[in-house]
């Protein structure tokens, strides 16, 4: 990656955040424009650009980011459900280079997403 994604800034502390998370891996934080009462982004410390763009190499990062956000969901009091989302490329609108999951919770969601 040449030029420093937002995610970067924010987990080289040169963006501020609302951290809820953080240990060596990854950094989950509120989402500035939050889709539901609970937005929660966790992204890997390391630069990966997309879902496509995962190895194998990254198989243990992506079981820890998937436990975290099993421990988020639990403290964020979302026992009710919440969603999981990741979007891939331009037509998911995937919106930031940087490989990341949406933790969304607090509200019913319907089926399909749309």
């Amino acid at each position: 990656m040449s030029e420093k994604t937002i995610f970067k800034k924010i987990i080289d502390g040169e963006i501020p955040a609302e951290v809820v998370h953080e240990d060596e891996h990854c950094l989950a934080f509120h989402d500035v424009a939050p889709q539901a009462p609970v937005h929660v982004l966790v992204i890997p410390k390391k630069e990966i650009r997309s879902w496509a763009h995962l190895t194998d190499e990254d198989g243990p990062l992506y079981g820890h980011m998937c436990l975290v956000i099993q421990r988020l969901a639990a403290e964020l009091g979302l026992d009710g459900g919440y969603r999981v989302v990741v979007n891939c490329g331009a037509d998911a609108a995937q919106s930031v280079d940087h490989f990341h999951f949406h933790l969304l919770g607090g509200r019913k969601f319907d089926w399909p997403p749309g």
